[in-house]
């Protein structure tokens, strides 16, 4: 089966690698608009494609992302109703973006900012040890991902909360919320907030100084969502104010993120680039193949979201 590269950012073929098409032998890849003959691509893999870029293919039938998250691909204009987006699922994903959470978690739990702070000035001080159970931790977002994370927090000790649309089972150690109502109520006894959710319509700008202001004063936020979930001016309000102690800051609206940004100099926050996870080519290998024998059965793809839902 033929797949197209499709994207306006990435070198997909290059990102992919070599060793990409020993794993992949029963694709063939075609890179975005090269070839003319374009009737026969049924499957694409996309980041970030161009706006016009599913009207050159008349019978595509599933377009990949080469990450979990995939609105980049729902966004883009020429994407047809009849066309599955597929999102990659990756156990190794899952437990990189888990690592990254639970050290920051700990970070603000053992008030590690801090001990730096007075390691500049020579300052040696210690400071009152917080056991886990004093640190309650939200999770917005109880996908495979969410899933892993809130498990490995339980397993440290830390009260876990977790957010999702409508409600999903939790085993014990987890506390489960869904809806406005749910929202509201477990903000209450937030003290560090995780965002993994997607960007849907409804999603978007969720951060905001009322969402902060429910939280417990001198919270934390761990923000590894979409950068548009983020009303940014609102964070910095809730920073300088003392409602929130710190945040952990790894995707944002415009990337890189301008050397001229204030989160770059700000005392209280910690950026990374967009670095908190990755994918690995074999879980988009085996997403891809899995995939295409779907479609030559006339079957709907795994991992193919709900487009109303936008997940």
């Amino acid at each position: 089966m033929r797949c197209a590269l499709v994207s306006d950012r990435l070198d997909l073929r290059g990102f992919l690698g070599t060793d990409f098409e020993r794993i992949a032998d029963r694709i063939t890849f075609v890179d975005h608009r090269t070839d003319g003959a374009n009737a026969d691509i049924r499957l694409a893999v996309a980041w970030y494609p161009p706006d016009d870029a599913f009207a050159h293919y008349p019978n595509l039938q599933a377009v990949c992302s080469i990450g979990a998250g995939v609105d980049n691909i729902t966004a883009c204009p020429s994407l047809r109703t009849d066309i599955d987006v597929v999102r990659i699922v990756d156990p190794a994903q899952a437990q990189m973006m888990s690592g990254f959470v639970l050290w920051h978690v700990i970070w603000h739990q053992r008030r590690f900012a801090t001990y730096l702070a007075q390691q500049r000035d020579a300052i040696w001080q210690r400071l009152r040890q917080r056991n886990p159970r004093e640190v309650p931790v939200a999770i917005l977002g109880y996908g495979e991902i969410g899933q892993k994370v809130a498990a490995d927090l339980a397993s440290l000790g830390f009260p876990v909360m977790v957010w999702s649309r409508t409600r999903k089972p939790t085993p014990a150690a987890i506390r489960g919320f869904h809806g406005r109502e749910g929202l509201a109520a477990m903000l209450g006894e937030t003290e560090v907030l995780v965002n993994l959710l997607p960007l849907t319509q409804e999603t978007q700008r969720i951060l905001d100084g009322e969402l902060f202001g429910r939280m417990r004063r001198g919270g934390y936020l761990i923000h590894v969502g979409r950068g548009e979930h983020l009303v940014e001016q609102d964070l910095l309000a809730a920073l300088d104010s003392g409602q929130l102690a710190g945040a952990a800051l790894d995707v944002f609206a415009a990337e890189p993120l301008p050397a001229a940004h204030s989160f770059w100099r700000h005392p209280k926050i910690v950026v990374t680039p967009h670095d908190a996870s990755d994918v690995s080519v074999e879980a988009v290998a085996a997403t891809l193949l899995a995939a295409a024998d779907a479609i030559r059965a006339g079957e709907r793809p795994p991992h193919a979201i709900d487009r109303e839902r936008g997940y």
